[in-house]
């Protein structure tokens, strides 16, 4: 029997590496090789490259803080797993969230001989071009997680 509380554990330590600005942090929670495709389409490629781009961003931006709500975990084998959760960001020195930055997050985590690590992490902005209706239905459902 498989145990999301791992996964879903695994994805919030990369969450508060990112919301508590702690490039060492977040990028701890991936394999040595992991990949990380940002809410711009940039790709960051090993432990090493997220550290030195995400400490940059910390120091040059004020990143706002996720709230996430998962809406997935599914095993594939008995050592991979796919989560999917939604997202948003209140920007700095706002409160609400600002429906532009909503996005779709999906990672692939691999087990590894201790723990479980991510191995690809994908953001895709949730703009649904045209269809404002299910902008808000993302928004609404990620103040439920304020």
């Amino acid at each position: 029997m498989h145990d999301k509380s791992e996964i879903k554990a695994l994805y919030q330590k990369m969450i508060d590496g990112w919301n508590n600005r702690n490039a060492h942090d977040m990028a701890g929670q991936f394999t040595k090789s992991g990949e990380s495709i940002g809410f711009d389409g940039s790709l960051m490629s090993g432990q090493d490259e997220m550290i030195a781009q995400l400490s940059g961003i910390f120091n040059e931006h004020p990143t706002p803080p996720f709230v996430t709500k998962i809406k997935e975990i599914r095993f594939i084998g008995e050592d991979t797993a796919i989560l999917r959760a939604i997202v948003g960001m209140v920007p700095p020195g706002q409160t609400e969230l600002d429906p532009e930055l909503n996005a779709y997050q999906t990672i692939v985590a691999v087990k590894q001989p201790r723990q479980w690590k991510i191995e690809l992490l994908q953001n895709t902005p949730a703009q649904y071009h045209g269809r404002p209706d299910l902008v808000e239905e993302i928004t609404e459902e990620l103040k439920s997680e304020m």
